[in-house]
């Protein structure tokens, strides 16, 4: 049985004046049409926005790549993911039927997104400051633990080296299918590796570097498996 939205406020430690706004980040898309997708788009931009100026004030020598890659490491999905885990945000979660019998409470995607149609709702009920405030805490022990960013690279430059390591073909990105409204399009990217006999992965993004980074990291995983 879904949880009541009361209990996740209170593990956020914030108090929502109109508690809707809540109960819509925890809705999908699978449940009906007033769903988190607008919350999750904007949670998504606040986010980025918190983490970008948070790790800027902490690592004043590094370089914009550097920077990049480092705040991709933190706001990637599986990070968000083991956020939401971390407030059991899945419990939350109002799915469609075919979600909840499919394990929909348990998927990534679905726990990210739901994550950062949260950090949306927030901003929405109370504003960036009490957003960034919550973010930070939810943030405290991965910002408290210096990285050593020098050695962060994207997935898309790690792929190419294990490739280029093993003398085998690089891999080729194509933009399989865009959705969606111009102002919020989602594209879908197929990884292919020519001659080296594994499937090809996909990544969906809002945009195609993004949904590009998420292919090659499943390759990635993929390769190093086998």
């Amino acid at each position: 049985m879904t949880r009541p939205p009361e209990s996740l406020a209170e593990s956020l430690g914030y108090r929502f004046d109109d508690l809707a706004l809540l109960q819509r980040a925890l809705t999908h898309r699978s449940s009906g049409k007033n769903n988190n997708e607008r919350l999750e788009f904007l949670g998504d931009a606040v986010l980025g926005c918190v983490i970008a100026a948070e790790i800027f004030r902490l690592y004043p020598k590094a370089r914009e790549g550097e920077l990049s890659r480092l705040r991709a490491s933190l706001v990637r999905r599986e990070s968000l993911a083991e956020l939401a885990q971390s407030l059991d945000i899945g419990s939350y979660l109002r799915l469609g039927s075919g979600e909840r019998k499919s394990g929909g409470h348990h998927r990534n995607s679905i726990l990210a997104d739901g994550f950062e149609a949260v950090l949306g709702a927030i901003y929405l009920d109370g504003g960036f400051e009490p957003c960034r405030d919550c973010i930070l805490a939810l943030y405290a022990d991965r910002l408290s633990s210096p990285a050593d960013i020098s050695e962060l690279k994207d997935p898309k430059t790690r792929l190419q080296e294990y490739l280029q390591s093993r003398q085998q073909p690089l891999p080729e990105y194509t933009v399989v299918e865009t959705t969606g409204d111009a102002h919020d399009q989602r594209f879908r990217v197929q990884c292919r590796i020519s001659d080296a006999g594994t499937p090809s992965t996909e990544g969906i993004a809002r945009n195609r570097r993004n949904a590009e980074q998420m292919a090659a990291a499943q390759m990635l995983e993929q390769l190093e498996a086998g």
